[in-house]
């Protein structure tokens, strides 16, 4: 009976073995199949090009007209001309009144490092007023270390 048990045994494992097979090919062809749909449902989408109405096109065009007409009067409209503080102003005609656009990011950005600057110049300052501080201190104390030295061996003279 032993013999049959391990036939029965090896019939076993065997048919185990050929079934996970069987689904492994199984599993790789719903993987196929998955990719496949997505794939041609991809190629099914097709994006429509935007229609653009006739008035939509002349309201763009007007747009891009007005703010390429600034002329270099319009744009610096102080008599001094170019602003000094690096940002750009322009100035556009609406209606009967001049608005003023101003760029302030540019100024933001030049504060920041400004600001900046006079933090690390105002560190450097202190960075070295501490070093004098510490250097005369250091020279004070190898003068009193000197000065000790210096009585110790004229006591030691002294006893001899």
């Amino acid at each position: 009976e032993e013999e049959h048990l391990n036939d029965v045994c090896r019939e076993v494992v065997e048919k185990w073995a050929e079934s996970q097979v069987v689904d492994a090919k199984e599993e790789k062809e719903d993987e196929i199949q998955a990719l496949a749909s997505v794939m041609e449902k991809q190629a099914r989408i097709v994006v429509k090009p935007k229609e653009v109405s006739q008035e939509e096109k002349q309201r763009k065009a007007a747009l891009l007209a007005q703010y390429a007409n600034v002329t270099d009067e319009e744009e610096y409209p102080c008599p001094e001309g170019p602003p000094q503080d690096g940002s750009t102003g322009t100035a556009v005609n609406v209606g009967s009144e001049k608005s003023l656009f101003r760029n302030t990011n540019v100024e933001d950005v030049l504060n920041a490092r400004k600001l900046e600057r006079e933090q690390l110049r105002d560190e450097f300052h202190k960075k070295k007023e501490q070093d004098k501080l510490q250097r005369e201190k250091d020279k004070l104390a190898k003068q009193e270390r000197k000065e000790k030295e210096k009585k110790r061996t004229q006591k030691g003279e002294r006893k001899r």
